[in-house]
């Protein structure tokens, strides 16, 4: 199973992106997470989309979509929802009808304040909705970063976090055997 890890910030040291990495090593032997960087995407234009079609950057976010089985989508909170980043990427990969987006499976986490990205990702479901993207339901993973669980480095440390994304991972691959089989 192919995974694309999409993360939500472009921060170097991103503690969303760190989640990412956790599920790399903490995903089943046989579902391999690829991070995909959102960082060459340009601001959508839909003069630009008529004039010469996506820009390849673009092009090359939707091919990797494309070839994934499920999306697995880490992003921090900003003003109570997902970052423009974050949002940007989703309005270029969700043009219609061909989008490769559609029907998707995904996974959601996220690291950030007080309500550890709860509202982000309540938002962030409904914009994949426009998609029908199939959004796991549990575990849910909100993490505080002010709690602590990531070391000096920025890396993830907490056991109980690690485990959770373990479980997601699991989850994303019972679902996808589930809509493979016939």
């Amino acid at each position: 199973m192919d995974v694309i890890g999409i993360s939500g910030s472009l921060r170097e040291g991103s503690f969303n992106t760190a989640l990412l990495r956790a599920a790399q090593e903490m995903a089943p032997g046989d579902v391999k997470v690829s991070i995909y960087s959102l960082e060459d995407i340009p601001f959508y234009n839909r003069d630009v989309e008529r004039e010469i079609g996506f820009p390849p950057p673009v092009q090359a976010f939707r091919d990797a979509m494309g070839a994934a089985d499920a999306m697995l989508i880490a992003s921090p909170e900003y003003n109570f929802s997902v970052t423009g980043v974050l949002k940007n990427a989703i309005d270029w990969a969700s043009r219609m009808p061909d989008s490769p987006m559609n029907h998707k499976l995904a996974g959601l986490m996220g690291a950030g304040g007080g309500f550890g990205t709860l509202r982000a990702q309540l938002h962030l479901r409904e914009i994949l909705a426009h998609n029908e993207v199939e959004v796991l339901l549990r575990p849910t993973i909100y993490i505080k970063i002010r709690d602590g669980g990531f070391d000096d480095d920025g890396e993830l440390q907490d056991e109980r976090a690690r485990e959770t994304i373990a479980q997601l991972m699991a989850a994303l691959q019972r679902r996808h055997v589930e809509r493979s089989s016939p």
